[in-house]
């Protein structure tokens, strides 16, 4: 861990998007437009623990769509 992450007293939120791709953003500011809050808060590495938990499949959403479409159909 390096200096800047020791003293990062920052809370964040954990947002996710409608591809369900997720990421983390500061808990004083509304999330990006097309981004919502999953309900998970608090310091940096611990939202990224969260993610890293959670975010299993990294593939967007609608490319996974795709892809189970196309193997229904074979």
């Amino acid at each position: 861990m390096d200096r800047e992450e020791r003293e990062d007293n920052t809370i964040y939120k954990v947002v996710v998007n409608h591809e369900e791709q997720y990421s983390i953003w500061f808990t004083e500011r509304e999330p990006p437009l097309g981004w919502k809050e999953v309900g998970k808060d608090g310091p940096k590495t611990e939202c990224l623990t969260y993610i890293k938990e959670v975010w299993t499949d990294m593939r967007p959403l609608s490319l996974r769509k795709k892809m189970e479409d196309a193997q229904n159909k074979r």
